[in-house]
C-alpha cells in the first residue's frame, strides 16, 4: 500500500533518514539491497530520487535542511559525505539481490543471463536518472520503447530452494512470535497456490 511521508512530521522525517543512513554507513554494497519494500525510502516510484540521494551528497544535504529541527537533531545524514557510484547502485539493485537468492541468470549481463535490461538516458532532460527508461527488454524482447509499451509479457514465479539448517527455525520461531505482528506460520506459501512455479537451481555465491 502506498505510504506518503509528511516532511514536517518528526516520525516520518526520521524514518525517511534512517534508510539512507543505513545504506551510506555500510561499506560493502554486496551485503545490502535496495528493494521496493515499504516504508523506508517511500513508494517505488520515488526510487529514482532515492538513488539520487545516495549518489549526490550536496543534494542530500539540501533535502536534510528542509527537515524539522527536532528531526535533524536525531539523525546523522547531513554529516555523511559518501556518494554511491553507478556500479554500487547496480550491485544493490540487481547483482547483489540476485546473488543472495541464488538466481544465477539474473543481475548480470553475462553469457546465459535472462536478458532483462532497462536502458536509461545518461542525462535525462527532466527528473532523476532512472526515472524514464528509453527501452525495457524482457527475456531479450523489447517491451517498452521511448515510453510506449510494445509488448505485454507474463511474469514468472521463480523459486530457489537453498540448503539450510532446519533447526534454525526452532530458534527463530519463538522470537518471531514474541515481537512480530504476523504469525510465523503465515509466511510459507504452498506450491499449489502458485500459478506457474519454476524451480531454479540455486547458483553459487
Amino acid at each position: 500500500m502506498p505510504y506518503v511521508y509528511k516532511d514536517r512530521n518528526l516520525v516520518n522525517a526520521v524514518q525517511w533518514a534512517v534508510g539512507l543512513e543505513l545504506l551510506l554507513l555500510i561499506d560493502d554494497p554486496w551485503r545490502i539491497f535496495l528493494t521496493t519494500d515499504h516504508p523506508n525510502g517511500g513508494c517505488f516510484w520515488r526510487y529514482p530520487e532515492i538513488i539520487h540521494l545516495l549518489m549526490n551528497a550536496e543534494f542530500r544535504k539540501a533535502q536534510v535542511k528542509q527537515l524539522p529541527e527536532k528531526a535533524r537533531q536525531r539523525i546523522v545524514l547531513a554529516d555523511l559525505d559518501r556518494e554511491y557510484t553507478l556500479s554500487e547502485i547496480a550491485i544493490i539493485t540487481a547483482a547483489g539481490p540476485a546473488r543472495s537468492l541464488g538466481l544465477a541468470r539474473k543481475g548480470h549481463l553475462g553469457v546465459g543471463a535472462d536478458a532483462d535490461v532497462a536502458i536509461y538516458p545518461a542525462r535525462p532532460d527532466h527528473g532523476f536518472l532512472f526515472s524514464y527508461p528509453r527501452y525495457v527488454i524482457k527475456g531479450g524482447a523489447i517491451v517498452v520503447e521511448e515510453g510506449d509499451v510494445r509488448e505485454v509479457v507474463d511474469g514468472r514465479e521463480m523459486i530457489v530452494q537453498p540448503a539450510y539448517d532446519a533447526t534454525v527455525e526452532d530458534y527463530i520461531r519463538p522470537l518471531f512470535e514474541k515481537v512480530y505482528t504476523i504469525s510465523f506460520a503465515n509466511y510459507p506459501v504452498e506450491m499449489e497456490r502458485l500459478r506457474d512455479p519454476e524451480v531454479i537451481p540455486c547458483g553459487g555465491a
